[in-house]
């Protein structure tokens, strides 16, 4: 059974027919077994865990945390597929927190912030103002209601 994803490769098309055999004779909520967490793990190693969650349809948090259990565990040398740059990279994200420092003594009081969010952009420059009436007033101004 194919889940519309042609980029799978195949040693993780064969686990995924072992789950789905698994699924299709166990009805209910039963655990899924040792051996099938095992392989899924190793994938997990392999491929990173988000592609095997998908591909597996497996909670990402809990091959999350059964890859860091078995990763205390000897593990096997495996022959790894060539990753792709953009896979290597990962995506940008921007940071979700910024860290303003005071300025130190005899500096100029000058600054540019610029911020970006759902609501859009905003430049902010401002000669004279301490760090703290600039963070005072940059949150009133981005958290104030449309």
């Amino acid at each position: 059974m194919s889940n519309g994803l042609p980029d799978i490769p195949q040693n993780m098309r064969k686990v995924q027919r072992r789950f789905e055999q698994w699924r299709s004779a166990h009805t209910g909520r039963l655990p899924i077994p040792q051996r099938l967490w095992t392989a899924a793990t190793e994938l997990a190693r392999e491929h990173g865990v988000f592609h095997t969650a998908r591909a597996l349809h497996l909670e990402y948090g809990k091959l999350k945390r059964m890859l860091g259990e078995t990763s205390s565990a000897p593990k096997r040398r495996v022959k790894k597929a060539p990753v792709s740059r953009a896979r290597r990279a990962g995506p940008t994200t921007p940071p979700a927190f910024v860290e303003l420092f005071a300025p130190g003594p005899g500096s100029a009081h000058e600054c540019r912030v610029e911020l970006e969010g759902p609501r859009g952009r905003m430049r902010i420059e401002l000669k004279g103002i301490a760090t703290a009436e600039l963070v005072a007033l940059s949150r009133s101004l981005w958290d104030a209601e449309a």
